[in-house]
């Protein structure tokens, strides 16, 4: 049974097993992927009994069209069944990205009936269970079996909202897996004082008798006041003068200052750094939720709600939770969701809290606020007494627990702690490592477990080219159940891509991933 209690706190993370998504619109893209799967059956595994679901679509400036699918089996859905499709405008068939290592070829009769299933699946659940479901899927992450997907929905002890997903085997009753998906008008200028950030420029909406904490420049983004309850929808933030809180903790809405102003940089870093136009491409913003539950050391991405929560901190040893890179990581949590979909265990979850550290570090360069001078730590904003951090992506086992390097178990950490070889890999791509200014980054000798004892010698690349390489890497090559290993193939592709084959950058990429023992 896999424990989502932590000895520190830590950052959650949501990845729904099946993201809602808008219909991809671009039907001849789609269609000549569709052929390229039937056209290439051994290589995709495509067979008669198959079905293929469209999930996103993304052409390159060249033509080059990369096609999502989901798949399904005798109408059951595949987890570990997604791939993506590469291919031209001239319907010439490149390639294709995909976990799925043969044909499918099983049973779906199931001996273990639904109700079976949601008993196993409430005995892993850690706290008060609300509501359950099951679902009867292939899940094809590993070897084919028939399972069901369990989704169990509730409270932790700490007041974290909980998503558990349980895969349970259809046929021996046993756990296979298990993740949580809580991954723990026209506008106004005006201006807040927050207690991060100081003060910053924020966009608000004109409402009778003054403003309120809406953003319709970027989609709407907006932020409530939970007024410590863990329920409800919250109240929206209004004010008289457009003038927001006073950096201390004495007005609510300086905490609310942060989180909107930490949406605002993030949706920006995505437009201007990625061409992305929101958290899931498609123009609309996400909401925030403060002052959520009592004394609670935690934040959280929830893709159902489309919205980030923050606790205020305990007010002994924690601050409140909305951090600016802590808000660049939860947001980045709902772009893998609706990207790749790394699912949330074992090294595919290494990868994806990983991604969120990456691109929260990212959100926090980009800001280059002075008030939180950029650096490769997660969290460290978040100590009332200035010291320490929830991560060091230099060197991810100052922590204590988490991994430099990668080795045979490392996917049997939790995903907290495995996300080291990933920080630890882009760390060592962008800034190499002895940088000038910044920390120096051990490399991994060959048998090295946890903690990187190496001194061997790498030049960064600079954070803007391993920034594009990763995002290339979780929209166009990584999928659901992507490990390390597929992780490198994904990222030397994507540096081929950008700079060429065998550049100087795509070389770099395979130095970075063999300095965390990833060959």
């Amino acid at each position: 049974m896999k424990s989502l209690a932590f000895p520190a706190v830590v950052l959650c993370a949501l990845l729904a097993a099946a993201p809602v998504m808008a219909a991809p619109d671009n039907p001849a893209a789609i269609a000549r992927a569709q052929a390229h799967v039937r056209q290439n059956a051994a290589l995709s595994f495509f067979g008669p009994d198959q079905g293929l679901v469209p999930v996103d679509t993304l052409t390159d400036a060249d033509g080059t069209e990369h096609v999502r699918f989901g798949r399904t089996y005798r109408g059951l859905r595949v987890i570990g069944g997604d791939m993506v499709v590469h291919g031209t405008q001239a319907a010439e068939f490149i390639g294709l990205s995909q976990t799925l290592s043969g044909r499918l070829t099983l049973g779906t009769n199931a001996s273990l009936t639904s109700q079976g299933a949601v008993r196993r699946g409430l005995a892993e659940f850690l706290g008060r269970p609300a509501s359950s479901r099951a679902e009867l899927v292939i899940y094809a992450r590993e070897v084919p079996v028939l399972a069901y997907e369990v989704v169990v929905e509730g409270e932790l002890d700490d007041q974290s909202p909980s998503e558990q997903h349980v895969i349970v085997d259809a046929t021996t009753a046993a756990i296979l897996d298990s993740w949580d998906a809580i991954e723990t008008a026209t506008g106004a200028q005006g201006t807040g004082t927050g207690f991060f950030n100081g003060k910053v420029d924020i966009m608000t909406t004109a409402i009778s008798g003054g403003f309120s904490l809406k953003d319709p420049s970027r989609g709407n983004q907006f932020t409530v006041d939970m007024k410590n309850r863990q329920a409800g929808n919250g109240t929206l933030f209004t004010d008289g003068d457009n003038a927001w809180g006073n950096g201390s903790l004495s007005d609510p809405a300086s905490v609310a200052v942060d989180a909107q102003y930490g949406t605002a940089v993030t949706w920006d870093y995505y437009k201007n750094i990625h061409g992305r136009n929101g958290i899931a491409n498609d123009g609309k913003g996400a909401s925030n939720r403060v002052h959520y539950g009592r004394n609670y050391n935690n934040a959280f991405w929830q893709d159902s709600c489309f919205c980030m929560t923050y606790g205020d901190g305990d007010g002994k040893t924690f601050n409140p939770f909305d951090s600016l890179d802590v808000a660049g990581h939860e947001m980045s949590h709902g772009v893998t969701s609706r990207t790749s979909n790394l699912t949330y265990s074992g090294e595919s979850g290494g990868l994806n809290e990983g991604t969120s550290d990456i691109f929260g570090t990212m959100v926090e360069f980009f800001a280059n606020n002075a008030n939180d001078t950029p650096d490769y730590k997660i969290g460290e904003r978040l100590y009332k007494s200035g010291n320490g951090a929830l991560r060091f992506m230099y060197q991810p086992s100052l922590d204590g627990a988490s991994a430099d390097c990668w080795y045979g178990t490392v996917g049997s950490l939790n995903v907290h702690y495995s996300s080291g070889v990933t920080n630890h890999f882009f760390y060592l791509l962008a800034e190499g490592t002895a940088p000038a200014g910044k920390p120096a980054s051990p490399t991994c000798n060959p048998g090295d477990t946890r903690q990187a004892k190496g001194t061997g010698a790498l030049n960064g690349i600079s954070r803007e080219k391993a920034e594009q390489i990763w995002y290339r890497a979780l929209t166009v090559y990584f999928t659901s159940s992507t490990n390390y290993a597929g992780a490198r193939v994904g990222t030397m592709n994507a540096a081929r891509d950008l700079y060429g084959f065998a550049s100087p950058e795509q070389n770099a990429v395979a130095a970075a991933w063999s300095a965390v023992n990833v060959n």
